[in-house]
């Protein structure tokens, strides 16, 4: 099961421009609290720092357990031992200072990146009549938090796609991912994300929590404006894969190499078959019969959009919802290796 319940998401996210988008999946009336969670146009920098962060990361000390004798004693344990805390030095605790939750323990050398400063204030430089945030959230007790600049409205390219370019800015202060700035696209037709482009390098920004991390605020900006010149590369990269024809024989191909039933010239057997054989069904009938993919069947981007979609609303989800595990990967970058390895194994089997 999520860690997020569904009432947590109904209360620590907001999502915007829901006349054009529709609700999300998570939205419940009955949750919503005393204000909803949902906005029929972008939602206010305002609101983002009053109704999620309006608390601070906290750096608090380190104590452990130890035993003691009579005379040095705090407090006695569970079976009645003396015990006594004793303080690690070369440890901190980051904790919320409104709940005092414990997010993470680092040396100390870790920087805390402020929710307000590394994603509202970064975020609201840019912000202008064409650009608004279109959903900010908090996960796993405010560890992990996101803004999501987007255009309001969605672009369609010639080849038919729909595609709505956004700016995900992230942290986290439990040491699972850096301070990140990253172009994506959201297919509007899927709601699946990518990144803009496949075949280029240098789109997403990343600071680590260190000492000196303060001193890249600066670049963090600049990297920001990068939301304003997605749509023309993702368009481009859209008419090159529509434009690369993927024949039968190279997608039967493509299926033999990226979900083999054959490794190292070994018949697979067993579970290990069987679910090879599910995710090829998957992907084929996805391919060739599923709306969000197949109109582009017989080109690269309907292979990589094949394995977008089988990976945001197919694969296998363990320990958590789908939707918080697509956010997640969105953020770690996970879903653009794999649209990537998609894209290299299909100009291997292209050649």
């Amino acid at each position: 099961m999520s860690r997020e319940t569904i009432e947590h998401l109904n209360l620590h996210t907001l999502i915007g421009n829901t006349d054009q988008r529709g609700t999300a999946w998570h939205y419940r009336a009955e949750h919503q609290g005393a204000e909803p969670n949902h906005y029929t146009g972008p939602v206010p920098v305002a609101d983002v720092e009053r109704r999620l962060f309006h608390w601070n990361a906290a750096s608090r000390r380190v104590g452990v357990e130890i035993a003691a004798d009579i005379t040095t004693m705090t407090h006695l344990s569970a079976d009645g031992v003396p015990m006594r805390w004793k303080v690690i030095e070369d440890r901190q605790a980051i904790c919320r200072d409104d709940t005092e939750h414990l997010m993470g323990i680092f040396t100390p050398g870790y920087q805390m990146h402020q929710y307000r400063q590394w994603l509202v204030n970064t975020v609201a430089d840019i912000l202008d009549d064409d650009l608004a945030i279109s959903s900010a959230g908090l996960l796993r007790g405010g560890a992990v938090a996101w803004v999501e600049v987007s255009v309001p409205d969605s672009i369609t390219t010639p080849e038919g796609v729909v595609f709505r370019p956004n700016l995900l800015a992230t942290t986290s202060f439990d040491g699972s991912i850096a301070t990140t700035f990253k172009r994506t696209v959201t297919d509007v037709v899927c709601d699946n994300t990518r990144e803009a482009a496949l075949g280029e390098t240098g789109e997403t920004f990343k600071v680590r929590h260190s000492r000196y991390s303060h001193a890249q605020l600066g670049a963090a900006r600049d990297a920001l404006a990068l939301v304003h010149t997605i749509a023309d590369d993702f368009a481009r990269e859209v008419q090159a894969l529509c434009a690369t024809p993927v024949p039968d024989v190279s997608w039967n191909k493509f299926l033999d190499t990226y979900v083999p039933r054959i490794r190292d010239g070994v018949h697979l057997a067993g579970k290990t078959l069987t679910l090879a054989d599910k995710k090829r069904d998957a992907l084929n009938r996805l391919y060739r019969h599923d709306q969000r993919v197949a109109p582009w069947a017989g080109t690269a981007h309907g292979v990589v959009q094949a394995v977008n979609t089988w990976e945001h609303h197919e694969g296998t989800v363990r320990g958590t919802t789908r939707p918080e595990r697509n956010m997640l990967r969105a953020v770690t970058g996970d879903f653009a290796k794999t649209d990537r390895i998609a894209l290299e194994t299909l100009r291997r089997v292209l050649v």
